[in-house]
C-alpha cells in the first residue's frame, strides 16, 4: 500500500471541504449530482472517444497502482544476474539454460533464451531494447487516459456552469428555480477543476513514475545480461548494475 497516495488524496479533499467550513457554507452545498454527472459523464465520454478500448480499459487496470504499486526488487535482481554471471563464467552460457524455465517473467525469459542461444551483445542489447520500447510506449498509452481526463475536466466543469447559466436565464421570472441553475453553474466548475487537479492529473503522474520504475528494472536487466555475453565479471557487473539503483 501507497500510504502517501492515499494521505495525499485524503488531505486535498479534506482541505476543500474544511475551507468551505471555515468560509460559513455547508458541505452540503457541494454535493450536486447534476453537476457531478456533467462533469464525470462528460469527461468519461471524452476519453472513452480518444482511446481505443484496449487502452481505456488498461488505464484504468492500472490506476490501482496509484495505492499498490507494482512490486520491484531491484537488489534481488543484481543478485540473480551476479549468479548467472557466474555460472557463464564457470561453465558456459549453456548452462544458464536450465535457469529459463525457472523465469515467471516473459521479457526475462526471452533475453535469458537470447544469452543462451549465443546472440551478440550489442544485438542482444537492440532486441530488448525494442521490445522496452515497445513496452514503455504501451504502458505510457494507458497512463496517459489520466492526463487526458485532467485536461477535459475542467472544460466540462465550465460546460456545466453554462448550462446552469442557461436554466437561470431561463427562469429570471420564477425566483424559486434561480438557486438551483446557480448551484449547478458553480459547483460544476469545482467539481471539473478539482477533480482534475486532485485525482485525474496526479493519477496519471503517479502511473508515470511507477512506469519510469519499471522501465529502468528493464534497462538493468539487459545490462546485465550484455554484460555476461561479453564475459565482464561478476563483481563489475554487480557494480555497475547498483547504479542503477537511486
Amino acid at each position: 500500500m501507497d500510504a502517501i497516495s492515499l494521505l495525499g488524496l485524503v488531505l486535498g479533499v479534506s482541505a476543500i471541504l474544511v475551507g468551505q467550513l471555515m468560509e460559513g457554507g455547508h458541505i452540503g452545498s457541494l454535493l450536486q449530482p447534476t453537476a457531478f454527472f456533467i462533469v464525470l459523464g462528460g469527461t468519461l465520454g471524452a476519453v472513452m472517444l480518444q482511446s481505443p478500448v484496449s487502452v481505456f480499459l488498461a488505464g484504468m487496470r492500472m490506476a490501482a497502482w496509484v495505492f499498490v504499486p507494482p512490486v520491484l526488487q531491484p537488489h534481488r535482481l543484481i543478485e540473480l544476474v551476479a549468479q548467472w554471471s557466474q555460472i557463464a563464467r564457470k561453465e558456459g552460457l549453456l548452462a544458464l539454460e536450465a535457469q529459463v524455465d525457472a523465469l515467471s517473467d516473459s521479457f526475462m525469459k526471452k533475453g535469458l533464451q537470447l544469452l543462451v542461444d549465443g546472440a551478440e551483445p550489442e544485438r542482444l542489447r537492440d532486441v530488448l531494447e525494442v521490445e522496452i520500447s515497445s513496452y514503455e510506449d504501451n504502458m505510457k498509452m494507458a497512463a496517459r487516459v489520466w492526463e487526458s481526463a485532467g485536461g477535459y475536466a475542467p472544460t466540462i466543469g465550465i460546460l456545466g456552469a453554462v448550462l446552469g447559466l442557461i436554466q437561470v436565464m431561463e427562469n429570471l421570472s420564477d425566483p424559486s428555480k434561480l438557486g438551483a441553475g446557480i448551484a449547478v453553474a458553480f459547483v460544476a466548475t469545482i467539481y471539473g477543476v478539482g477533480s482534475a487537479n486532485l485525482i485525474f492529473l496526479p493519477v496519471g503522474k503517479k502511473l508515470m513514475a511507477n512506469i519510469s520504475r519499471l522501465v529502468v528494472m528493464r534497462e538493468m536487466f539487459v545490462d546485465g545480461l550484455v554484460g555476461i555475453a561479453n564475459g565482464d565479471n561478476p563483481r563489475v557487473i554487480e557494480s555497475r548494475l547498483q547504479g542503477y539503483i537511486v
